[in-house]
């Protein structure tokens, strides 16, 4: 039986690759597939973004290699960063609420 944290590494996996392969190119999401992927999976982070162009700026920002399409490890990079934010935010409610 999966422990919880492979279970949640097969979930990143299966996320990505189920919006990789729409178009075609089964290994990178594109910028409509990006789009797609963070309109149903992310759709709270994107909620709190005031700029309409947050996500063109994401693509750009994840694209490392500039070839036009968010490949898994840069995919990756998206997610560690949300969590490492979400976890900051965790870790700020938690000292409100006296724990540590």
């Amino acid at each position: 039986m999966p422990s919880e944290l492979e279970t949640a590494m097969e979930s990143l996996i299966t996320v990505f690759h189920r919006y990789a392969s729409k178009d075609g190119r089964s290994g990178t999401l594109s910028r409509r597939e990006l789009r797609e992927l963070m309109e149903n999976e992310l759709s709270n982070f994107l909620k709190s973004q005031k700029d309409p162009t947050a996500i063109d700026k994401i693509m750009k920002d994840l694209d490392a290699n500039g070839d036009g399409q968010v490949d898994f490890e840069e995919f990756v990079s998206l997610v560690v960063g949300l969590s490492i934010a979400c976890e900051q935010c965790y870790q700020m409610h938690m000292k409100k609420m006296g724990k540590k």
